[in-house]
């Protein structure tokens, strides 16, 4: 699922919190205020006190006969207040949700959630999330092979530009939408021809920059390869004193030996390969420096 994407600028904690809450920030988009004192609607406490005041009349004109059951009533009505009152009290000031929603508050407009994209929209901010978590777990980052540091700067930067243009591009169809909607005559095609090339051009430069991604990500993710590779090539090179020794008791060591030589070649050229995917994946991030 699509996660909130937040302005790097926004402090890394408070960022944290917004990513896993991104249900809660919609339904603050939607206008759920947590800090309201909602209480008791007016309506509801006029009909209970109306109700009320019907049972007490009612107990004085028939006497103590239908006193218990006008007892019952009203302390069922009552009950019902008091539940209601606890369900519509807002939470403590120290709950999840209304620091989440003073946060969203102080952050207005620094973060981006499900809502704030269409379908054609999500679906690449989806890959480039995609991307930027293949990139960010990979061994040869964790490792420092990759420069994580500038990956853990560069990667959110370009991340939030990607989806403050697809919010506008969300918007823009949305809108390009609604002008069509009422007719297309000769006219009304012809004025919107150079709009809908600028749409289509816009979105053809977001793709772009989302396809850049990913190529580097597969790029980290052809280094990831190689390096387990190598690990395992060296693994097998930490063995080959035993079967050396092992061929040469058995006397068949002159027959292997050449074997023996190849896999010394194929460590060296995994190992090459390894730095070459490495210096691949470094010049195929050199577009977020735009």
């Amino acid at each position: 699922m699509l996660r909130v994407v937040v302005d790097p600028e926004v402090p890394a904690d408070v960022a944290n919190v917004m990513r896993r809450n991104g249900p809660l920030l919609s339904r603050f988009r939607n206008g759920w205020n947590p800090e309201a004192g909602t209480g008791i609607p007016g309506p509801v406490l006029g009909v209970f006190g109306a109700t009320l005041l019907l049972a007490i009349t009612t107990l004085i004109a028939v006497g103590a006969v239908l006193a218990p059951l006008m007892i019952f009533l009203a302390g069922v009505e009552l009950f019902v207040l008091f539940l209601m009152y606890i369900i519509r009290k807002p939470p403590p000031a120290d709950s999840p949700e209304r620091v989440l929603y003073r946060h969203a508050s102080q952050w207005q407009g620094r973060f981006l959630v499900l809502e704030d994209f269409d379908v054609p929209s999500r679906q690449l901010m989806g890959r480039v999330q995609r991307a930027i978590d293949q990139i960010l777990r990979s061994r040869v980052n964790v490792m420092g092979l990759l420069d994580s540091v500038r990956n853990s700067v560069m990667l959110p930067a370009e991340e939030w530009e990607i989806a403050k243009l697809l919010t506008k591009l969300s918007a823009l169809r949305a809108r390009h939408h609604d002008l069509a909607r009422g007719g297309r005559t000769p006219e009304v095609v012809a004025a919107m021809e150079p709009l809908e090339r600028a749409l289509a051009a816009s979105e053809a430069a977001v793709v772009a920059r989302v396809e850049a991604m990913e190529r580097y990500a597969g790029h980290v993710a052809d280094a990831d390869r190689a390096l387990v590779s190598h690990h395992q090539i060296e693994a097998i090179r930490a063995h080959l004193p035993e079967y050396e020794q092992l061929l040469a008791e058995a006397g068949a060591g002159t027959l292997l030996a050449p074997e023996i030589g190849y896999l010394a070649q194929d460590a060296d050229q995994l190992q090459r390969a390894l730095r070459d995917s490495v210096r691949s994946a470094h010049e195929a991030f050199r577009y977020l420096d735009g």
